[in-house]
């Protein structure tokens, strides 16, 4: 019977992403699909998936990869400062930017959240729904940070400011609630030690990681497809985290939570994180989620009077203890953003099925009480992702156009100038000689300049810019303002160096200084070289249906995924790959690895399609 339990679950494991696809469900999580699913299948309906030892060791297993792989997602750059000082253009930036940055909005909103948790949970306990103030304060605390994840990678808001406050938010939804499980736990656990014992934990935690922070540094020297040693690490550090936080009496969630810190702090290869998500997506936490709703009957849920009281009353304290953070977010968003910012947060339902596991095992709640929780959360998790796509729209900030300066107009320049313009830079060219002002003015935008300073250019904000390109052809002129613009913040310096000597010399100043460099000889010899290795070269340079792009690939979907599968391979052509440091010539057989640089040719409808289908960050 184990055995055929064990077949349903994973069949509908399988079916369930297959049957969303086809029939375009994108408004509800997997996650809560598969709860759904195996409500049906349980005891609440069908009955044919029976509760057995090694379901609830599969169970349990699947919780701990979950609190894993939610501790992996954590972006620790958002908690940190940054050290080093601003530049002069960061200093403008940051004096003309929001009032309220990401973090400060975050951190007001997860206070509020805080405080309306506190303010529900003793609410609750005086209407005599539920008496246990701190367990209800936890709950309600708690943010799903894959499904809110998911949701920002959908409409690629992940680097924008607005998906960056969510995205705080909601990992303080799970790493405070962590905690006070742990505090909590350890409490009211008959087995529960000293509450310093837990420090351990943290103690081992920090072992491990200087242990093997040297560990991808050489990674890619000694693994084989045969040993996966990037696994191998992380069922380690799991393992024995869990095993540490179970012997000082905590729960083995938060060492496996601890783990994937720890994980994360060592700086993983994107593969690593691609593999590791193929471990528990793709068979460990399906069976979690499919048998917590085995696990929920139905039939005995609704029978009970009470429990259909809580489920509404639950459900309300979780949408009102987030209700704060709409009138915070307004200080920075637009009016709808905030609401479909305030509605993603209120999903809830990973960590909560982790803290209703933990209470039920230290008997803090009834079956009733933990079941009315569940299908509340679950029901958020409906709401939340709704509400959200249905009013999210772009923010003003989020559209602009990526902003080029170039110092220099000629032949060379202009043309380049005009086809960027077209795809929709906002482009703007500086010359100090009136000749090529009078010539070029009335083909782009050229701006005429009475001299070339460094100081007076920044007076006439030539360098207030995301790239600027010298393209002069006076290399020491291109040297000193190359230096002067990195010196001023510019993000993105291209510069023409014509005079061999002179790179010569100075090669090394300009890459420290991040300075990008070409030069007119080494880009007519490398086309000449295409030319004879690639006859078309010359056609599809001047064609005006086809061109060359590139575009990185951050995309996970088409990690690991071969070249000649690619959907659209029948309209690129994959020229090059740069990964690493260094070109790859591509085969069919060749996979694509996250942040490739991709070179391809396209024509010009397919391409803007196919580059943000391979960049999409999700």
């Amino acid at each position: 019977m184990d055995q055929l339990s064990l077949v349903i679950i994973l069949l509908a494991a399988l079916l369930i992403p297959l049957v969303m696809a086809r029939f375009k469900l994108t408004l509800l999580p997997t996650a809560v699909i598969e709860i759904i699913v195996g409500v049906i299948l349980g005891p609440s309906l069908f009955n044919l998936i029976h509760i057995s030892e090694t379901l609830t060791m599969l169970k349990g297993v699947g919780v701990i990869v979950l609190l894993f792989l939610s501790g992996l997602e954590i972006d620790f750059s958002l908690f940190s400062r940054r050290k080093n000082e601003l530049t002069p253009l960061e200093q403008k930036q940051s004096a003309d930017a929001p009032k309220y940055s990401p973090v400060t909005l975050a951190f007001l909103s997860y206070a509020s959240i805080a405080v309306m948790s506190v303010i529900l949970a003793v609410i609750l306990k005086f209407t005599g729904l539920f008496s246990d103030i701190w367990l209800a304060t936890i709950l309600f605390l708690t943010i799903s940070l894959g499904i809110v994840i998911a949701a920002l990678k959908e409409k690629e808001l992940l680097s924008k400011p607005f998906g960056q406050t969510i995205l705080l938010i909601s990992a303080l939804g799970e790493v405070v609630p962590m905690l006070g499980l742990t505090f909590y736990a350890s409490i009211y656990s008959p087995t529960s030690k000293s509450l310093w014992l837990l420090l351990i934990i943290l103690l081992v935690a920090a072992l491990l990681f200087l242990r093997f922070k040297a560990f991808f540094k050489f990674f890619d020297r000694i693994n084989k497809s045969t040993t996966q040693l990037d696994v191998r690490l992380s069922f380690f550090v799991i393992v024995a985290l869990v095993t540490v936080a179970e012997s000082v009496g905590a729960e083995g969630i938060l060492g496996a939570f601890m783990a994937g810190i720890v994980i994360k702090l060592l700086e993983p290869h994107e593969e690593t994180k691609v593999r590791l998500d193929s471990i528990g997506y793709g068979f460990f936490i399906p069976i979690f989620f499919i048998m917590s709703g085995v696990g929920l009957n139905l039939r005995t849920l609704l029978s009970n009077k009470q429990t259909l009281i809580l489920i509404p009353a639950f459900l309300v304290a979780y949408l009102l203890s987030k209700a704060l953070v709409y009138p915070i977010l307004r200080l920075r968003f637009k009016n709808g953003n905030a609401f479909a910012g305030a509605a993603m947060t209120s999903t809830t339902l990973t960590v909560v099925l982790a803290i209703l596991q933990v209470a039920e095992h230290l008997h803090k709640l009834t079956s009733q009480q933990s079941g009315a929780f569940l299908l509340a959360a679950i029901i958020t998790c409906v709401i939340g992702p709704l509400i959200f796509n249905k009013r999210y729209t772009s923010e003003a900030a989020d559209v602009k156009a990526t902003n080029v300066h170039f110092i220099g107009t000629n032949l060379l320049t202009v043309p380049v100038a005009q086809q960027l313009t077209k795809s929709g830079y906002d482009v703007h060219m500086y010359t100090d000689r009136e000749t090529n002002y009078r010539a070029f003015n009335s083909e782009i935008d050229v701006h005429l300049l009475p001299n070339l300073v460094p100081s007076d250019l920044v007076d006439d904000l030539v360098f207030d810019t995301d790239v600027i390109v010298l393209g002069q052809s006076n290399t020491k002129e291109n040297y000193r303002l190359a230096k002067a613009a990195k010196q001023y913040g510019v993000p993105r310096v291209i510069a023409r160096f014509e005079d061999p000597n002179i790179l010569d010399e100075r090669k090394d100043t300009l890459i420290d200084m991040g300075v990008e460099v070409y030069s007119t000889p080494d880009v007519s010899i490398s086309m000449l070289r295409s030319l004879i290795q690639t006859p078309s070269t010359i056609e599809l340079l001047t064609s005006t249906d086809s061109s060359v792009y590139e575009v990185q690939l951050r995309n996970h979907k088409y990690a690991d995924i071969q070249v000649r599968n690619l959907p659209f391979i029948d309209d690129i052509t994959i020229a090059q790959i740069y990964r690493e440091h260094r070109f790859i010539r591509p085969s069919g057989d060749t996979p694509l690895k996250i942040n490739d640089r991709i070179l391809f040719t396209s024509n010009k409808q397919e391409a803007p399609r196919i580059r943000r289908e391979l960049g999409k960050l999700n």
